[in-house]
């Protein structure tokens, strides 16, 4: 059986990439970073291994960006259109990436695994009660399940 996969691309066309199968984990950020990055009340992030994350066609142009904890995450951006396809935060680096579920081809087929940050959540937006949701973040052996505690493990040389 073929593995599983995700076409994205940019709001231009120009940078087009592929997800090799599902991500570690899908998380609905609602950090007021995210929605002021993302410019919407939430960011839904797939996370997954960089080397699982081709791209088909066009250059990324990286923006480093310090966020609210005073450290610097880098996201990958189409040169021409500025769409932000992915970032690499601090604590996993280059090895993973968190890829914007709306750049995909069919972002409802990655519905979040988990919301989080849902302290600085606008009020105004109520959370699907069949979701976990967290008001900071959390352990993730909490909470993934034993195959995306590994392939991370395996990310981060371990």
């Amino acid at each position: 059986m073929a593995e599983e996969g995700f076409a994205g691309r940019c709001a231009c066309g120009a940078v087009r990439f592929a997800m090799k199968g599902r991500p570690i984990v899908v998380h609905a950020c609602h950090c007021s970073e995210c929605q002021r990055l993302s410019g919407a009340a939430f960011a839904v992030n797939a996370v997954i291994e960089t080397d699982r994350v081709d791209v088909l066609a066009g250059e990324l142009g990286r923006a480093p960006v310090v966020g609210t904890s005073g450290k610097e995450q880098t996201i990958l951006r189409c040169p021409a259109c500025r769409v932000a396809l992915w970032s690499h935060y601090p604590t996993a680096g280059e090895r993973v990436a968190f890829v914007r579920v709306g750049t995909l081809e069919e972002p409802g087929r990655l519905p979040p695994d988990i919301h989080i940050f849902t302290s600085t959540r606008l009020p105004w937006l109520p959370l699907p009660e069949d979701v976990r949701a967290v008001p900071e973040f959390y352990s993730p052996r909490e909470v993934w399940p034993a195959e995306s505690l590994e392939r991370w493990r395996r990310a981060m040389g371990g």
